[in-house]
């Protein structure tokens, strides 16, 4: 059994996400809490129930909304390169995600992100200087903008990203840390240079992992 918690502080806010993960063969099923789940008392706010099927599929089921969310993923090889397909449908919002991701070399991938029925459509290239720095350019349809994205890593495990989004302005600096026995952290900074006071927004997030 596997256990995780994930705490993030945001400004004046701090929240909580606690999860359990059992094997039973090559099923996986996941309980996820929140802190609304424990804090006024034992109650099913934050509870969700996942079962899952690593690389093939999700079926998720939010307690307290009654709502279901279903996951496929398959992967297809178009001209000897391989297409990660994802397919994501939530039944309360009546909403369908499909994402695909075509590796065309160890260095460059193609990635595109569509909800089914709207203009809501993103289309990312990555190029990965070897495992040192990553550029990321993504067009965004339906805000008619691009969004940039370069991450180089520092320190080993350490990972330095910067962001920004040319529709809202919105500059980000993120610095983070995964390490698959304890966990991971990261810590972020934004400021929107469209405001006249450009105050930095800053955020705080950690994992532990636990094996029980």
């Amino acid at each position: 059994m596997k256990a995780s918690v994930k705490g993030k502080f945001d400004g004046d806010k701090s929240t909580g996400v606690g999860s359990l993960a059992f094997n039973a063969g090559d099923l996986k099923l996941r309980a996820t809490m929140t802190d609304a789940t424990l804090v006024a008392g034992p109650a099913l706010n934050g509870l969700s129930l996942a079962l899952e099927k690593p690389g093939f599929f999700i079926v998720e089921y939010n307690v307290p909304k009654k709502d279901v969310r279903f996951q496929f993923m398959n992967t297809v090889r178009v001209a000897e390169k391989p297409l990660n397909l994802t397919y994501i449908h939530s039944r309360a919002d009546n909403r369908t995600v499909v994402d695909g991701s075509l590796l065309i070399d160890p260095a460059n991938k193609l990635s595109v992100n569509h909800m089914v029925g709207t203009n809501n459509c993103k289309l990312k290239y990555t190029y990965a200087h070897g495992r040192i720095a990553t550029f990321e350019p993504c067009y965004d349809f339906a805000k008619n903008a691009w969004d940039f994205a370069v991450s180089r890593r520092v320190y080993g495990d350490d990972v330095l990203k910067a962001t920004y989004q040319t529709s809202s302005k919105l500059l980000g600096v993120e610095w983070s840390r995964t390490s698959k026995s304890t966990g991971s952290f990261k810590v972020c900074a934004s400021v929107n240079l469209a405001e006249e006071v450009k105050t930095p927004k800053l955020t705080a997030e950690t994992t532990w992992n636990l094996e029980m």
